[in-house]
Order: structure tokens, then C-alpha cells, then sequence
């Protein structure tokens, strides 16, 4: 039976080898820090990560799908190492603790008993917490709750404990302040003094308000019988200085930006002419001459972005999942999705799941076929969800694209625009509207990694 510690609790070890292990809704990174009794690494050997997965008694032990374990086979850790601290750090360092469960690590035997489990509660806006550290007591090894929170970042924490970090990003150089630089005449010139007693309007203004255009000159002597008098200015240029106010005029118009803004208008699909839509369009499903759409695919596409870290550039292994889910009216009917490749009625077809994102063109494609489709059906929602907890700030190029699978020829494409702080995606949907099927893009983010965790969350895009 395992033992639950509390924060700063420790417990012995009684094992030769323990195995570390963290449970965590958000995508993370598991690393060791070997500190001597000065609580430094003797060398950068003593930091083992994913692009170093082995040090002295330490190996890094990959999970398919999860979050990696640390091996700590404690007879072959060097005899002036005191700790090996365990290090959590979260793939999305903009993100932090506070946006999820509580983190849990343990600590295993060789046999994958549980020996200790710990729940890091009280985080918030980390991103980094040391978990908990395996160290030596008087000869004998034990365990301890550490659950600290580092707020000085991945690279601050490392370099406190003795790691060197030769390609950390140089910090930016300071903003230079303008200053109106002197102007310089020539040499064989005496400097002109300053002209005090020009005009205001020939004066630098620093640090005063702006200055209306300057009105027409009043005040010079009238120009009798010199020629035609200039043209007047159209009513809405002249310049209104000291006139009188007019009275029981109607008020003038608002400004054209405080209008509402103009609904985003539907489009037509015409042959060899993809449209692009913007979120909120819609589209008929049509073709040029009318006629209907029978056979679509729906392909959605994401890239992961490479990231290049202190230690050497990865891609976030951020694993999505396109789903279809079927409604009749606000009723949930169906989904289609990696754990059910074809709806029940045989409609919409999931042609299989891609773990990664990597490869060009579509990742995931749906097929519908509008024909089948049940005609209490009035409802198709496309979702893509982050099955490990990625954010859409982890993803680049994300799209989804309406293709006639008769011809497989594009007909309209939907791209995202930026990262947002979600893990679900509501991308599009096909719909019935008076007698035939139309699609609207939607991308609205969601919180959720899977379809069974979206479909609640969905109502509010069934109205058209």
C-alpha cells in the first residue's frame, strides 16, 4: 500500500531501485537535477533531460503518450551526490500549474509498486516545480515532498544548480531614448541664434498638446479690388473659429465605427475557385449551375511548433483528433471519431487518426456523405481536440477545408488565425437550412481533449 506525504514530508526507502513518476492533465517535461551537498551539479553530466536521458544512476524512461519517468537506481548514484531532485516543467512555459489538476507524482519500485504518492497542490501561476528529491541521510536513502514552484524560469532554475546554459538568449538591448539630435551648421557659418520671436507656429512644441491647423490670416490688411475673391470652402472644411452655434439643427450622424458591424455575407462555390472563408461565413453547398453537394470530405490539418530550447530544438509531440458529432436539433445522435470510425448510421466516416500532425495537407479527414445522413440529422459539428492537453498556442497552420469528393477538388478553406489558450477547437458545421445543406466556419475555442468532453459544451452553435 502506498504512503500519501504532505508537502516537506519525506519517507525511507528500503528498495535498491526507485522509479519516479508524474500523472499530469497538462503536456510536461520529467527531469533530474544530481546535486552535491552545496546543492550544485559537479558537471552538466548531472542534469539529465530529454536531450540528455542518461547521467550517473539516472536514466529518463520514455511513455508513448505520456509524460516520461526517471529510473534512479540508487547503488549506482556517485557517492558526493546527496539529491536527485525531480523537475516538472510544463511544455507551454506561457501557461502554468493553476490552469489544471493538481500534479501527482510517485515513487515506484522496480516492479512498478507504488511506494509514495504526492499531490503538489497550491500552485498557481508556475510553470516549473521541483516535485520531490530521492537524497541520503545518514547513509540511508529517503524520499521527500518537495512541491516547489520556480518562478525564475527553465533556464534560471538550471543555472541556479550549477548548469550551464551557453545558447541562452542574449537579454535585448536597452531602448534607446530619442533625443533631437543638435543641428550642426556648416563650419564657415556662425551659428544662427535661435529665433525667440518667430511665429508660435515655427517653435518646437515638446510636451504640448496638439495644435489645430492655423487659421487664415485675419488679421492682414483686406486686398480691395485685387481680383476674383477665393473659392469658399464646401460647408464641411471651413474652419469653424469663434462662429456662433446653430441651433435646432438635427444632431449629426454617428461615426461610421460605432456602427454594428455588416453580417458576413454567404458565398457561392464556384468551379476551379476555392473560397476562403472568415469565421462566422457560410456557404451553400452548392456548386455552380445548383447543383448539390452529395459526397464531402472535411479535412482538417495542424502543425506543431518547434520549439529551441536551452538544450536543443524538438517539436511538441501534440497529438489532435479531428471529430464529427450529429445532431437532431439540440439532441446529440452520434459522433464520429478515433474511437468509432464510422457513425452509426453509416454517414460520416473517419478515414484515421494522426498522433502528431507532421506531414503535409490534411491530417485528419472526415467523410460525409450528405445523402445518408439521417432526416432527423440537422446538425454536423467539426471539432479538433488535443487528446494530451496542448494548447492551440502549441499549434501553427491549424485549418479545415470542404473538398467534393466526386472531383476531389478544394471548394472552400477555413485557416486560424493566432494561438489561443484552449485544448478543443470548434472548427465548422454542416447544416440544413430550408431544404438544403449549407457550411458555416466557426473557430471558437473550447476546453477539451476529447469529444466526450466537447459535446456539452456545443449548444450554443447549433442555432444557424
Amino acid at each position: 500500500m502506498s504512503v500519501s506525504l504532505a508537502k516537506g514530508q519525506n519517507g525511507p526507502l528500503d528498495v535498491s531501485d526507485v522509479v519516479v513518476s508524474v500523472q499530469l492533465a497538462a503536456a510536461a517535461d520529467l527531469s533530474a537535477l544530481l546535486v552535491t551537498s552545496n546543492g550544485k551539479v559537479r558537471s552538466d553530466a548531472d542534469f539529465v533531460f530529454f536531450n540528455q536521458p542518461t547521467g550517473p544512476g539516472v536514466q529518463l524512461v520514455p511513455n508513448p503518450g505520456g509524460i516520461a519517468s526517471l529510473r534512479v537506481s540508487l547503488a549506482g548514484v556517485p557517492a558526493d551526490i546527496e539529491q536527485v531532485r525531480a523537475v516538472i516543467t510544463l511544455d507551454d512555459a506561457s501557461s502554468n500549474f493553476g490552469r489544471s489538476a493538481a500534479p501527482t507524482a510517485r515513487v515506484s519500485d522496480a516492479a512498478g509498486n507504488v511506494l509514495y504518492e504526492y499531490v503538489i497542490d497550491g500552485l498557481t501561476t508556475e510553470s516549473i516545480v521541483i516535485a520531490l528529491e530521492v537524497y541520503r541521510r545518514q547513509g540511508a536513502w529517503k524520499v521527500r515532498a518537495v512541491g516547489q514552484g520556480y518562478a525564475g524560469g527553465f533556464a534560471a532554475l538550471v543555472t541556479d544548480h550549477g548548469v550551464s546554459v551557453d545558447d541562452a538568449p542574449a537579454p535585448p538591448p536597452p531602448t534607446p531614448v530619442a533625443v533631437p539630435a543638435p543641428i550642426t551648421p556648416p563650419s564657415s557659418v556662425a551659428p544662427t541664434p535661435p529665433a525667440y520671436n518667430q511665429p508660435p507656429q515655427q517653435q518646437p512644441s515638446y510636451n504640448a498638446p496638439p495644435v489645430p491647423p492655423a487659421p487664415p490670416a485675419y488679421n492682414q490688411p483686406p486686398a480691395y479690388n485685387q481680383g476674383p475673391t477665393p473659392p469658399a470652402y464646401p460647408p464641411a472644411q471651413q474652419p469653424a473659429y469663434n462662429q456662433q452655434p446653430t441651433y435646432n439643427q438635427a444632431p449629426p450622424a454617428p461615426p461610421v465605427q460605432n456602427q454594428p458591424p455588416a453580417q458576413q455575407p454567404e458565398v457561392s462555390l464556384v468551379k476551379g475557385r476555392p473560397v476562403s472563408l472568415t469565421k462566422g461565413q457560410k456557404v451553400t453547398l452548392r456548386k455552380e449551375g445548383g447543383v448539390a453537394l452529395t459526397m464531402i470530405q472535411m479535412g482538417l490539418g495542424w502543425d506543431p511548433i518547434k520549439k529551441s530550447g536551452l538544450f536543443g530544438s524538438r517539436t511538441a509531440d501534440v497529438d489532435l483528433d479531428a471529430s464529427a458529432l450529429l445532431y437532431a436539433d439540440g439532441n446529440l445522435v452520434d459522433v464520429c471519431y478515433y474511437g468509432q470510425l464510422t457513425s452509426k448510421d453509416g454517414s460520416v466516416r473517419h478515414m484515421g487518426d494522426n498522433l502528431t500532425g507532421d506531414g503535409d495537407g490534411d491530417d485528419e479527414v472526415m467523410l460525409v456523405d450528405l445523402q445518408r445522413v439521417p432526416a432527423h440529422v440537422t446538425t454536423v459539428i467539426f471539432t479538433v481536440t488535443s487528446y494530451r492537453g496542448h494548447t492551440f498556442e502549441q499549434v501553427s497552420n491549424a485549418f479545415c477545408r470542404l473538398v467534393d469528393s466526386t472531383t476531389n477538388s478544394e471548394l472552400a478553406r477555413y485557416t486560424l488565425q493566432g494561438g489561443m489558450a484552449f485544448t478543443g477547437m470548434v472548427m465548422a458545421k454542416v447544416y440544413r437550412a430550408n431544404g438544403e445543406w449549407k457550411l458555416q466556419a466557426i473557430g471558437e475555442g473550447i476546453q477539451a481533449k476529447h469529444a466526450g468532453e466537447a459535446a456539452p459544451q456545443l449548444g450554443r452553435f447549433l442555432t444557424a
